[in-house]
C-alpha cells in the first residue's frame, strides 16, 4: 500500500478490539481509543503502539483523517449526535444494520466500514480474510475507504445499507442461530452425562461439506426423508420441554418444505 493514514476508534469492544490492531499492523497510526470507561480504553492502548485512551468525544484537536465508531448498534447515533471531530476528517460506522444516513446530519464526509464477522477479545483472528463493506457519503470518500479497507482485507466490496442489511441477516442465521443449536445440542447431551466432543466431528464434516458443495444441495436427516417415526420419537422425548419442541417442529416443517 503506497500510503497510511491516521486513524482513531471511537469504542474498546470486540470490533475496536480487532480492527484497531489490524490496521496498526497493517502500517497505519492509532491515535486514540475512545471508551466512556478509560479502563477499556486503556487496556485497548496497551496492546497498540501509540494510542491515547480518551473518554472524551470531542477530538477537534486531534490530526486523525479518519474516525472508526465501533460501538454498539443501540449507542451509534447517541455517539453521533455528541461527537465532534475536524472538519476535513472522515466518519465512518462499522454496523451491519444501521444506515449510513445516521450519521448524516456531522458536518464531515461519512461512510461506513462493516467487517463481516463475529469477533471475540480471546480468538484470534485473520482479517485478510474477512470481507469488508464499505459504503460512503461521496466518491473521494469511497475511494479512501477502499484503500484503507485493502491494506487488512482480501476481499473489499461496496454495499448500500438495505444490502448491508440482508448480509447482515443472513450472517444471524448462518452463525448466530447455528451456535444456538450447538448450544441446544451440547445441552441435550450433558443432561443425560453424555460428552458433547461426541458430535464435533459430525459438525466439522456438516459445515465442511455445507461450505464446498452448498447447504442446499447436503441437506441429511428425519426432516428431508420424511422419516416421521423418527420425527415423533423426538418430539415424544421433548415433550416436556415446549421450548425445544417449537423449535424442532419449526425447523423440521420448513425442511420438508424447502425441499418438497
Amino acid at each position: 500500500m503506497g500510503k497510511y493514514y491516521k486513524i482513531s476508534i471511537i469504542g474498546s469492544g470486540n470490533v475496536a478490539w480487532h480492527l484497531s490492531q489490524a490496521l496498526e499492523n497493517a502500517g497505519h497510526s492509532i491515535l486514540e481509543i475512545y471508551s466512556p470507561n478509560i479502563k477499556n480504553a486503556k487496556k485497548l492502548c496497551a496492546k497498540l503502539y501509540e494510542a491515547v485512551p480518551t473518554d472524551s468525544l470531542n477530538f477537534l484537536a486531534s490530526k486523525a483523517e479518519l474516525f472508526i465508531i465501533a460501538v454498539s448498534d443501540k449507542a451509534i447515533s447517541s455517539v453521533a449526535k455528541e461527537v465532534r471531530i475536524p472538519e476535513s476528517s472522515l466518519i465512518v460506522h462499522t454496523s451491519g444494520t444501521e444506515s449510513i444516513e445516521t450519521l448524516k446530519d456531522l458536518p464531515n464526509p461519512y461512510g461506513v466500514f462493516y467487517p463481516i464477522q463475529s469477533f471475540s477479545k480471546s480468538r484470534k483472528i485473520n482479517f485478510k480474510e474477512i470481507p469488508v463493506s464499505i459504503e460512503s457519503s461521496d466518491k473521494g470518500s469511497l475511494a479512501f475507504l477502499q484503500k484503507v479497507a485493502e491494506s487488512i482485507s482480501k476481499k473489499v466490496l461496496k454495499h448500500s445499507t438495505e444490502q448491508r442489511r440482508v448480509i447482515h441477516l443472513a450472517c444471524v442465521f448462518a452463525a448466530n442461530f447455528t451456535n444456538h443449536m450447538f448450544t441446544i445440542s451440547k445441552g441435550l447431551l450433558e443432561s443425560n452425562k453424555l460428552d458433547f466432543n461426541l458430535v464435533k466431528p459430525l459438525i466439522l464434516e456438516v459445515v465442511s461439506k455445507a461450505l464446498e458443495i452448498g447447504p442446499e444441495n447436503v441437506q441429511t436427516g428425519p426432516a428431508i426423508r420424511k422419516d416421521f417415526n423418527t420425527i415423533n420419537k423426538h418430539l415424544s422425548y421433548l415433550s416436556e420441554e415446549q421450548g425445544l419442541t417449537d423449535i424442532y417442529k419449526s425447523v423440521t416443517d420448513d425442511i420438508i418444505k424447502t425441499h418438497d
